[in-house]
């Protein structure tokens, strides 16, 4: 039984950081998923990979992984750039790509 924390990161849905920030542990599967072969559901005997923990620090989350004797990895969070540009930027006169409408 292995786990994963991570921060997740902003929906696209979304333009605020809203629902950020906190960490998540989640489990990864111990079976592999079965397809029922008169419905077609798939569907799998694991209950722990349904969980998902949420931590207010990525420090609560290994604390308690370690008490819990969880093996975990922590995928850690990506730099988020972002270009500042103006829009009027988009009128001038010197543009590198010529404007095509």
């Amino acid at each position: 039984m292995s786990a994963r924390i991570y921060s997740p990161a902003k929906t696209a849905m979304q333009s605020g950081k809203a629902k950020t920030g906190h960490w998540v542990l989640e489990f990864g599967p111990e079976q592999r998923r079965k397809i029922d072969p008169l419905m077609g559901y798939t569907s799998s005997g694991d209950m722990k990979s349904q969980l998902r923990l949420t931590f207010e620090t990525l420090e609560e989350a290994v604390a308690y992984a370690k008490r819990e004797g969880i093996a975990y990895r922590v995928q850690e969070l990506k730099e988020e750039r972002r270009r500042q540009i103006s829009y009027s930027d988009n009128f001038r006169y010197d543009r590198k790509t010529p404007w095509t409408h």
